[in-house]
């Protein structure tokens, strides 16, 4: 047997204050996809915004549906949305606020496995890092440089 470590580096911002003017501006983007939000059963609203490196901006956010499974949620309905529109272009930053419509949200809300999953994908296809910031409503903001960080054993195409 043989162990092994595996360790993901985050930063963690204490506000918005700390954060470089334009990753606030593409968090307020966030914000107003997550007011947008269809979550009528859950509560739980969540915007993503995505910057290009064409400089369009994309969001998303999540949608729920009677039927749970066939909801979608924000960060896959922004980069699906980016990437049909955008073929050739590549995501650079990715912002995502998450709140509850019953409480205060203060929790960075990192992105769901399958969420993580669809990001690598394309964090793949470009070769490129795809840098991750996310929050709740208010509070600390969480910096991931790459999808790495939040999936590090990732499943891709090499193993199919």
């Amino acid at each position: 047997m043989k162990e092994v470590i595996i360790e993901s580096k985050l930063h963690v911002y204490e506000s918005l204050d700390e954060l470089p003017e334009d990753v606030v501006s593409l968090m307020q983007k966030a914000f107003k996809a997550r007011d947008n939000a269809y979550a009528p059963y859950s509560k739980f609203h969540v915007g993503a915004a995505l910057l290009l490196d064409n400089d369009e901006i994309v969001t998303g956010n999540n949608q729920e549906n009677a039927s749970y499974p066939s909801g979608l949620c924000a960060e896959r309905t922004a980069i699906y949305y980016a990437v049909s529109q955008y073929p050739n272009a590549k995501v650079l930053k990715m912002v995502i606020s998450a709140g509850s419509k019953n409480k205060l949200t203060t929790t960075p809300i990192p992105p769901c496995g399958a969420c993580r999953q669809a990001i690598a994908e394309y964090e793949i296809k470009q070769k490129e890092p795809i840098e991750i910031y996310f929050m709740g409503e208010t509070g600390k903001v969480v910096k991931s440089h790459s999808l790495s960080n939040l999936l590090p054993l990732v499943f891709d195409k090499s193993v199919l």
